[in-house]
């Protein structure tokens, strides 16, 4: 276990990079960025804009280590620009490709499959400064299928790698021998 930081948690209920990133992200009414999200297994965050969207399941979450922000780009970047939802201090998430990981923030454990690398896109170059693509290149955060209900808050929190080598077939992640499918209603 090793004890990181929730620095930011986003909710996005709507796509804002939409079209091409010369006419810029569609404006928003509200702070997309709140104290605590609730997380459903193999659905995503509640709220957000790809929770249940089958099509998303393997990215339904995105976790990214401030320690990678291009803050020399732009001092003022946070997950508004990268659009990730979770921003931590403490964990170089990038290096969790392949593995299950749990991150408690005190109210339980939330287990997440890291699937594969969130790479940058050329709207990095609209919403964060020249040079934030390239600069984020092999650290843009993590593509995550939560395999656990729970909650995330902003502050303190514990993370652990739980399984270092998840084994993906079908589609499906096995968790203590059993294959998780979507829960049906």
């Amino acid at each position: 276990m090793t004890a990181i930081e929730v620095i930011q948690l986003l909710i996005s209920p709507i796509h804002r990079y939409v079209g091409r990133p010369a006419d810029g992200p569609v404006a928003t009414q509200e702070d997309e960025l709140v104290d605590s999200v609730e997380v459903r297994r193999t659905l995503g965050i509640v709220g957000d804009r790809y929770f249940a969207h089958p099509a998303h399941r393997r990215a339904a979450i995105t976790l990214m280590a401030v320690e990678n922000l291009p803050l020399h780009i732009n001092g003022a970047v946070d997950l508004r620009q990268t659009r990730r939802n979770v921003l931590l201090r403490g964990v170089n998430i990038d290096e969790c490709v392949g593995s299950t990981v749990s991150l408690d923030t005190g109210s339980g454990p939330v287990l997440l499959a890291v699937n594969s690398a969130a790479r940058p896109c050329a709207w990095m170059e609209t919403t964060i400064g020249t040079g934030a693509q390239r600069a984020l290149r092999n650290k843009g955060g993590v593509r995550c299928t939560p395999l656990s209900d729970g909650t995330l808050s902003l502050g303190s929190a514990a993370f652990t790698v739980t399984d270092t080598g998840v084994e993906k077939r079908s589609g499906r992640f096995p968790l203590h021998g059993h294959d998780l499918r979507p829960l049906t209603r």
